[in-house]
């Protein structure tokens, strides 16, 4: 189920977005590459954007191009060059060689967590897939971290919702600067009369006879009667409470199965 999950993660990361989607606006410390058609002398290569948004061009000087879009810096250079008198009509073309000015932070529970450069309108499952998906430790809801002036905004965004429910809206655009932590997913325990006692996932709305399943099932010498969960309070003290068939699950509940006395 979590391998279909994430096959599902890189193929909406790979058609999400639109063909019109906004284009990347270069910024500084992107590296640029520039080349004016039949002109090699222009040609600027592997050049740094400085911290004022500029990039050296011969026969223009400093040219303003942070901000702008590939396209409109070609037109900006193409611009400068014709109402200058040097070239007539010229052929402008701008590849981004490094993406350094957007940066993104992926942590936690993913098979690449690291620093992402951001080179186009990039949303939640588009940094997910690039950072080799959640690992299999990985819980299914994701923080995503961002910066509003000075301020700290969480989000918390459950991604199984985005394919079950069709809540595509929950689908991020991330920005510069943004943090997306993928947390250790939410388990519980089970020992006493069952085939394979340990520690499991947690599921949305388990209940205890899910929780057995997980466990094996009972076995031949157990009863689901009289089956307990010890569960954290609210101070943090462990409580022993009763458990039935439909009673639900949460994070870290230790549930214990009993030996039938017949």
């Amino acid at each position: 189920m979590r391998k279909l999950f994430y096959f599902l993660i890189v193929m909406l990361a790979a058609f999400a977005l639109p063909a019109h989607a906004d284009e990347y606006r270069l910024g500084v410390g992107d590296v640029v590459h520039i080349t004016v058609y039949d002109h090699p002398d222009l040609l600027v290569d592997a050049a740094q954007i400085d911290e004022d948004g500029k990039i050296a061009v011969p026969l223009l000087g400093s040219v303003q191009i942070a901000g702008l879009t590939a396209s409109a810096a070609q037109k900006r250079i193409a611009q400068g060059l014709e109402s200058g008198g040097f070239i007539v009509k010229p052929n402008v073309n701008l590849v981004v060689k490094e993406y350094r000015s957007k940066l993104i932070s992926i942590l936690g529970q993913v098979n690449k967590p690291g620093k992402y450069a951001l080179e186009s309108t990039s949303t939640i499952t588009d940094l997910l897939a690039q950072a080799g998906g959640i690992s299999s430790l990985g819980s299914d809801t994701v923080v995503l971290v961002h910066k509003n002036g000075n301020q700290l905004e969480q989000t918390k965004i459950d991604t199984l919702s985005l394919f079950n429910d069709g809540q595509l809206a929950m689908n991020s655009t991330i920005h510069g600067g943004d943090i997306i932590y993928v947390p250790r997913a939410e388990v519980f325990y089970i020992y006493g009369e069952v085939q394979h006692p340990g520690s499991f996932r947690l599921q949305k709305d388990m209940n205890l006879m899910q929780a057995i399943a997980m466990g094996g099932g009972i076995t031949l010498r157990g009863t689901e009667r009289g089956a307990q969960i010890r569960r954290k309070d609210k101070d943090g003290k462990t409580i022993t409470l009763p458990a039935t068939e439909d009673t639900q699950i949460l994070p870290d509940d230790v549930v214990y199965i009993k030996e039938s006395l017949f």
